[in-house]
Formats: structure tokens, C-alpha cells, sequence
């Protein structure tokens, strides 16, 4: 059977040693530490906490930044805001400590191990609210969307995916060429791509053009 390494952090040294325990007992789980020179490296790293604050998001950003493991929270108070606060800084699945029993907990460690995700049921609803309200009071009167593309953005890779040239697109939108030139320059910075067909994928990967 092949098993998966898991990290384990509690906020106290109880729920520390009794989560530990109910997972060392499990076959399909490696229980391993969390650090640099740790072997092997966890492939998931399961949280336990009462509620989500700042100081969980700065461990789960750091996470994210320096390691390739997936995060499981397993929390006792949690709302549609603070998921989508967590699920911002790289968590995977989210558990309430209600229902955390030891089957259930290793049900989720392996779905988000295999890069899937886990949410308890009541809260897709919710969230699914929160991100239309997020996208229809926050980012849309910004000209925003959660794919991290403008509306202009946006209008300026469709055009070169459809073989535009600059000057051939500031033509078409009524704008200089140093602008759309600028527009691209943004959105290759931004996301962190490599050039313009690099651009253009992504926006087609986001169902965009």
C-alpha cells in the first residue's frame, strides 16, 4: 500500500499528541515532521485549530511558499469568509473537529493528496455566494474578476490570440501602442508568465477567449 506523508500541527500539545496518535495507527498514513531536512517530505500538512485567524494564514502562506505539500484544516469554527481567507493561502480541505474522526480524517488526507479538494457539504453553498458577492461589489466595479485579468486585459489577449498585431489592436480598442504594449507588460508581470503566448494560454485555461 502506498502511503502518504503527513505533518501534523495542533495548537496545543494535546490535540498534538492525540491526532498523532489515531494517524501513526493507520496504514495508509506516514507520519512525518515538518522541516528542511525532513525524509520524506510531507505531502500533506494537517492543521488543528479553533478558529481561522492571522496568525493561521501566515502559516499557511508559509506553506504554500516553502513547500509542495497540501494543507488540510481541521477546525472548530469556521464561516464562508474565513474559507475563502484559507482557501487564498493554499488550503486543499477543510474538516470541522466535530465530524474529525479518524476514518474521516484519512478519507480527506488521501482525496487531497491525489490534488483534489474537500469541503463539508453546507459550506460549497455558502461559499459559491461569497465568491459571486466578492466578484459582483469588490472586483466587477474595479473591472476585476478572480482570474486576475482585467476587463481591457482581457479584450487586448483576445485580440492576440486572434493574430493581432500591436498596433493592429490599439487600432481596434482606440488606444495608443504604448498602452496596450503597458496592458501586456502588466499581465505577464502580474501572473508571472513567461510572454504573450504564455499570456494568451492562461486566458484560455480561465475559459476567458
Amino acid at each position: 500500500m502506498e502511503r502518504t506523508a503527513v505533518a501534523l500541527r495542533a495548537q496545543d500539545p494535546i490535540s498534538q499528541a492525540g491526532v498523532t496518535s489515531q494517524l501513526r495507527t493507520r496504514p495508509e498514513i506516514l507520519v512525518t515532521d515538518w522541516g528542511a531536512d525532513v525524509d520524506p517530505k510531507p505531502e500533506v500538512v494537517v492543521l488543528v485549530v479553533d478558529a481561522v485567524d492571522d496568525e493561521l494564514l501566515r502559516l499557511l502562506r508559509h506553506i504554500r511558499r516553502t513547500s509542495t505539500a497540501r494543507a488540510v484544516l481541521v477546525t472548530r469554527d469556521i464561516d464562508e469568509q474565513k474559507l475563502v481567507a484559507a482557501a487564498e493561502c493554499g488550503v486543499a480541505g477543510v474538516i470541522r473537529r466535530s465530524e474529525a474522526t479518524p476514518e474521516h480524517l484519512v478519507q480527506v488526507i488521501g482525496t487531497v493528496a491525489k490534488g483534489a479538494g474537500h469541503l463539508p457539504a453546507d459550506l460549497v453553498g455558502r461559499l459559491l455566494e461569497e465568491v459571486g458577492r466578492l466578484q459582483g461589489q469588490v472586483l466587477a466595479p474595479r473591472g476585476l474578476h478572480f482570474t486576475g485579468l482585467a476587463a481591457r486585459e482581457v479584450d487586448v489577449l483576445r485580440l492576440v490570440a486572434e493574430g493581432y498585431d500591436t498596433a493592429d489592436i490599439a487600432a481596434k480598442l482606440s488606444y495608443s501602442e504604448r498602452t496596450i504594449k503597458n496592458v501586456l507588460h502588466a499581465v505577464i508581470t502580474r501572473l508571472q508568465l513567461r510572454n504573450r503566448s504564455h499570456a494568451v494560454a492562461y486566458a484560455m485555461r480561465q475559459g476567458l477567449i
